[in-house]
């Protein structure tokens, strides 16, 4: 408990490399995560060499993390090895749909979680890079994915080199509901967001970004609707690529 309860992002990490052996350990509590039907639909790629993510960084646009992390862990849909498996033992895989992607991302995305809170467990530090479905064709391209797989989340990870505060959270009360969805009235929107908004690094960002509100920072500046759009159009793209989104008729 004290491990989840006391996750922080990590930005900046120790040249020292991660031992294989403790790799390897972390790995492996990351495939105990649950799976749809025991399929295991997913796969990791490790990349440690460094010229190797230097070729990825570009796709994660330059941010520093995806450099000086000493490990890059892409975790993948993947219904390439399952389908194939199928088709070697008399059965036709019926896997080049939209579900079976959401089915297999939520696979991946499972064993990331697990193994983030393992690594941290060993004293390493991780860091999400949300950037890795804006650039999926890229990195289809540098990791070498076939069909029927698709990059969903990268994990940056390594010794930390820093000691960064938790991060702000909304209280229980704001993302917890009982037995119903209860929606939200103003008045309880406002409460819920107060103390993020009172923070001063907030209260900076809005400064910064020449802003009145928080909000429009995140609409604004961040998570722009224009690049929402843009990058939806490319994931979709990427996906009928990947042989995700073959037409039913």
């Amino acid at each position: 408990m004290d491990v989840l309860n006391n996750h922080v992002t990590i930005r900046k990490f120790k040249s020292k490399p991660v031992e294989p052996e403790l790799l390897d350990s972390i790995l492996y509590s990351g495939t105990r995560a649950s799976t749809t039907g025991n399929m295991q639909v997913y796969s990791i790629v490790v990349t440690t060499d460094e010229n190797k993510r230097k070729e990825l960084a570009p796709s994660h646009f330059n941010q520093p993390v995806a450099l000086n992390a000493p490990v890059l862990l892409t975790f993948t849909a993947d219904f390439n090895r399952f389908s194939k498996w199928c088709t070697m033992n008399k059965a036709e895989p019926g896997y080049s749909n939209f579900i079976s992607f959401f089915t297999a991302a939520i696979d991946a995305l499972l064993v990331a979680q697990n193994v983030c809170v393992a690594a941290e467990n060993h004293g390493l530090g991780i860091c999400y890079l949300g950037t890795t479905t804006y650039n999926a064709r890229e990195i289809i391209k540098t990791l070498e994915l076939p069909k029927l797989t698709f990059p969903v989340t990268t994990v940056a990870l390594g010794y930390p080199n820093e000691n960064p505060g938790l991060t702000d959270r909304l209280p229980l009360k704001g993302v917890i509901h009982h037995e119903k969805y209860e929606n939200y009235s103003e008045a309880q929107i406002r409460e819920l967001y107060a103390h993020k908004e009172s923070l001063e690094s907030g209260q900076q960002f809005v400064k910064e970004n020449d802003k009145e509100t928080l909000a429009q920072v995140f609409t604004d500046v961040r998570y722009k609707e224009k690049d929402n759009l843009f990058f939806s159009d490319k994931m979709l793209e990427v996906l009928k690529e990947q042989g995700f989104l073959e037409s039913s008729s």
